[in-house]
């Protein structure tokens, strides 16, 4: 995706009646926008210390564009080379990898690491969330098999995701037990875990059921896309997985003004009942995807160090 001048962001449409066409139109705006300098007092500024550019990720049968932080001057790989976080960004059917610049730019150049962020198919009328649960899970193939070619040490391995892509992330933690891939960490961020019917039925929906970066409506949509008519929804919610058992050690953010601190919180006591190490930390007073936004929340910065230590200590040699 290209970064231009956009300066304005563009009104948010009626969650409730949004058309297909609607929601493309604002889909194209606010990406322009998120990719903007404009953007930069609310997204925050990258992290002079690393190097980012888009490549492409030839999968079968598609390419997907990934941003890629790499520490700077770029790190000379010697064995056993950098390790590797694989992040997906939230948004579900809207949002861009850009918009993470500052967390993932300051992980690349601090850790130091080569952070990958996905940029997946966004959710609409014809693109299910699966979709973008498989890009997460393929991108995170295919860069785990060429770790060579990219100065990464394949066997440091972590994911990291927020909100939607949080989910995408947790699956992806989930799939790569089942499959043999060994990851090191997991970092959830206000995630998003249930897509079924119970999605609505935690009490902090109720709660913080308009909030200005996430609204119950907001939510209606993104479930009435993600799973359509003949989907299994739990196939879909990491919250409903039928083991979490034997993942890798999670650490699982949540702001308190957020309709889905529930959703992380429930996460957090499956994986312990697993056996699964997990951590929670909740910051009090923020909202839904404060890390994004540390030119609004302050309390970003704490969170990010929170997650660069975690990494660290999970990531070391």
């Amino acid at each position: 995706m290209s970064e231009d001048t956009a300066t304005q962001r563009p009104p948010a449409p009626d969650w409730n009646t949004v058309t297909a066409e609607e929601l493309l139109a604002y889909r194209d705006a606010e990406n322009r926008f998120r990719a903007s300098s404009a953007a930069r007092a609310f997204t925050g500024d990258p992290d002079p210390g690393a190097t980012i550019e888009w490549q492409e990720v030839a999968l079968p049968g598609r390419r997907l564009p990934a941003r890629v932080y790499q520490p700077s001057p770029r790190h000379e790989a010697t064995a056993p080379g950098l390790p590797l976080v694989l992040h997906v960004h939230g948004g579900g059917f809207v949002g861009t990898a850009v918009q993470c610049d500052w967390v993932n730019s300051h992980l690349a150049a601090r850790l130091p690491a080569v952070v990958v962020s996905v940029e997946h198919r966004l959710l609409a009328q014809d693109t299910p969330l699966s979709a973008a649960v498989d890009d997460g899970w393929d991108v995170l193939q295919h860069v785990v098999r060429h770790a060579a070619q990219r100065g990464i040490d394949p066997a440091r391995t972590a994911v990291f995701g927020e909100s939607c892509g949080a989910l995408i992330s947790a699956l992806a933690a989930i799939r790569s037990s089942e499959a043999g891939l060994h990851l090191r960490a997991q970092v959830l961020v206000n995630p998003a875990v249930d897509v079924t019917e119970t999605l609505f039925d935690h009490a902090s929906i109720t709660e913080y059921a308009h909030t200005p970066f996430l609204a119950v409506p907001q939510l209606q949509l993104f479930r009435r896309l993600a799973v359509p008519q003949g989907t299994d929804p739990r196939a879909l919610s990491p919250l409903y997985a039928d083991s979490l058992s034997g993942l890798a050690p999670a650490l699982v953010v949540v702001p308190t003004h957020d309709p889905l601190a529930d959703h992380g919180r429930r996460y957090a006591e499956r994986l312990h009942e697993a056996g699964t190490p997990a951590r929670l930390t909740e910051y009090a007073g923020s909202g839904h995807a404060f890390l994004s936004v540390p030119g609004v929340d302050p309390q970003a910065e704490a969170a990010r160090t929170e997650i660069l230590d975690f990494l660290r200590t999970a990531l070391a040699t």
